[in-house]
């Protein structure tokens, strides 16, 4: 592993996969909320763009850090390299759903 650490975050916002590369992540003081900092993007010296990709650096370009709610977080992994960060539309029928969602049925309703 580098003596740096990237992390791979994976998080779920407005019917949109992220997939994201950062070299700093922790508990934020915002309760609920994980900070990303350092965010990490491939150079490309090659001929092809990823659209996805672009994307992505447009929509987080001038960032220096991210909030993102503890909810919405699907998968944090330590990588030993950085890849290709991307935006894909969630599959329809997907097991995400948006927080808070009622757990429990209310009285009355069928029981």
């Amino acid at each position: 592993m580098p003596s740096t650490p990237i992390y791979k975050i994976i998080f779920f916002n407005q019917g949109q996969i992220y997939e994201v590369y950062a070299r700093q992540i922790y508990q934020s003081d915002l309760y609920g909320f994980i900070e990303i900092e350092e965010l990490v993007f491939g150079e490309r010296s090659g001929v092809l763009v990823d659209p996805s990709e672009e994307k992505l650096k447009a929509e987080f370009e001038g960032v220096s850090r991210s909030y993102l709610p503890m909810h919405s977080i699907v998968r944090i992994d330590e990588v030993a390299k950085e890849g290709v960060g991307s935006i894909s539309d969630a599959p329809s029928g997907a097991n995400i759903a948006t927080f808070p969602a009622n757990a429990f049925t209310p009285k009355g309703s069928g029981d």
